[in-house]
């Protein structure tokens, strides 16, 4: 038998962000869930030494990689288009769902109840928030990365994006904002 999920998996890096808008700088699905990867795995280690929690920090970063595979199908739905009002959210979702249940049918039926397990984050309740914040911080970092490009389109994506974290409540978020965050305003030699 012959199974193609690995195969669109390794598509998502001809699948761009930010479609909607200027880019001095092409993003990505690929090397946008690598990110997410690594901060979500940071997110869960600073709750663990910081906040007393028990989070599975590799487990984190699992999710993180797979948390936007359904847009290999979908392609990327820009922020303002998917939380414009809750019908159109409601009806995305649907939609995401569908495409995770057709990448799942692209493995061997003993696979799939794992695959199903890091591509619906709803199956892990308390790293969601982590990874959730780790994807908006992943975008935090692409809207500074434009403006250090002397790209104004993605000032008030920044603005929004700063706001949305700290109105998230996740305090390993704070953290990351606090001691990482500043770093990436840096140049390399300055790093």
């Amino acid at each position: 038998m012959n199974y193609s999920f690995f195969a669109m998996i390794s598509r998502m890096k001809y699948i761009d962000r930010w479609a909607l808008m200027r880019n001095t700088d092409r993003e990505s699905l690929d090397s946008h869930s690598k990110e997410v990867a690594v901060i979500a795995h940071a997110l869960a280690i600073i709750g663990n030494k910081r906040f007393g929690k028990g989070y599975n920090a590799d487990r984190a970063a699992v999710l993180g990689l797979y948390h936007d595979a359904h847009e290999i199908i979908t392609g990327d739905m820009p922020t303002p288009v998917k939380y414009q009002n809750d019908d159109i959210l409601v009806a995305f979702k649907a939609v995401e769902e569908s495409a995770n249940q057709k990448l799942l049918s692209k493995l061997p039926e003993d696979l799939r109840d794992e695959f199903s397990l890091v591509l619906d984050e709803a199956y892990d309740e308390e790293l969601k928030p982590l990874v959730k914040a780790a994807d908006k911080i992943s975008a935090l970092i692409k809207c500074i990365e434009e403006r250090k490009a002397g790209n104004t389109e993605f000032r008030e994506a920044e603005s929004a994006t700063r706001q949305r974290i700290i109105d998230s409540h996740v305090p390993e978020a704070n953290v990351f904002m606090e001691e990482f965050l500043p770093a990436y305003e840096q140049t390399l030699d300055m790093l």
